[in-house]
């Protein structure tokens, strides 16, 4: 079996390895790593043999610790990634090399429209009728977007949104709320098969599915970087944040909202960000925790996000595509009967 993961910001792991008896054998770890001293890589290969092939990730990245010497130096991976990509081997899972991709860059559509596609392409390709696919959101307008295990009264000013004419709305993923509008912001969706993802903690599959924009930003000349859980940075500040929903099909939605621009004034009219969201960020201000693209790189949206689909069409290929007439209907019914209501935005009330 052979498993290969590339840590987001760090190398490539390799591993081969039998499964024998419910036990791991033959292991044998490779990759661009950096590793001191050399007997370190006999020793966690030695670690890694015999361990049950159930071993979670973490219980192999432990393993790995206590066999390794005291003076060992592991650079661009971790005993946690060498984990990941025995799970992944054990698995059978796949890489984002290994699928054609579609890459839709849309019209621009109402906010409620995008929410409401983002469950039904997840449906679509879980179902099979649909190939993994990147979705660039184009919006009509601006909303506010809950999460959706988050309280509306708790997140959201109302008369605020209604003044500047702000819909809420609430999407399928979890996570916190985001406030966003047409000129202002980069919203791209991923819609992937779970074997993707496969032997990947939530933690890891976040930076994983995100590591390709980070490899944009860094060649705009953004010192970008991944902030667990979910958010993507810099030493400037938050330019984005992430979220994920995996169906009981296995399909995986991810998705990502960036800041290219930011009216920070009312987004804190609007938004009620408390000091406790804020308390372990660093900063008593959600306008100083944001640094958007347009400051950092002083390029268009437009070129942002060309530059953004040509690192991804580089690095894994892609074709151009579009939603399909039977995706929009689906998708406009589920605002009526899902979307659209009070019942699912009240949700948590």
């Amino acid at each position: 079996m052979h498993g290969e993961y590339k840590v987001p910001g760090g190398k490539l792991v390799v591993v081969d390895l039998e499964e024998r008896d419910g036990r791991i054998a033959d292991f044998r770890l490779a990759g661009d790593f950096f590793l001191e001293p050399d007997e370190a890589l006999g020793a966690i290969d030695a670690a890694v043999n015999g361990l049950p092939a159930t071993a979670s990730a973490t219980e192999i990245g432990e393993a790995i610790k206590a066999g390794l010497p005291a003076d060992a130096t592991l650079l661009g991976f971790t005993p946690e990634s060498v984990g990941v990509a025995i799970r992944r081997a054990l698995q059978h899972a796949s890489s984002f090399a290994d699928y054609e991709w579609t890459i839709i860059d849309d019209e621009p559509r109402l906010p409620l429209l995008h929410v409401a596609l983002d469950e039904v392409l997840t449906e679509e390709v879980g179902a099979g009728r649909r190939g993994p696919t990147l979705r660039f959101w184009n919006l009509a307008g601006p909303a506010v977007y809950l999460g959706s295990f988050q309280s509306y009264k708790n997140e959201v000013e109302p008369e605020a949104a209604e003044r500047h004419g702000i819909p809420v709305l609430r999407r399928i993923t979890g996570g916190g709320a985001m406030f966003s509008e047409p000129d202002n912001a980069i919203t791209y969706s991923l819609y992937v098969p779970g074997d993707l993802v496969q032997g990947m903690s939530f933690q890891d599959s976040y930076a994983f599915l995100d590591a390709w924009v980070i490899e944009a930003l860094k060649a705009l000349g953004i010192d970008a970087f991944y902030a667990p859980l979910n958010d993507i940075t810099s030493a400037k500040g938050k330019i984005g944040g992430a979220a994920q929903k995996r169906l009981a099909s296995g399909a995986v939605l991810h998705h990502a909202t960036m800041s290219y621009d930011i009216d920070a004034d009312k987004m804190t009219e609007v938004l009620r960000i408390g000091k406790e969201k804020l308390s372990d960020k660093g900063t008593t201000s959600a306008k100083k925790r944001v640094d958007p693209l347009k400051s950092q790189t002083g390029m268009e949206k437009a070129a942002v996000q060309e530059a953004l689909k040509g690192t991804f069409r580089r690095l894994f290929g892609g074709a151009d595509g579009a939603l399909t007439d039977a995706e929009l209907q689906t998708a406009t019914e589920r605002i009526r009967t899902k979307f659209g209501t009070e019942e699912w935005l009240h949700r948590v009330p």
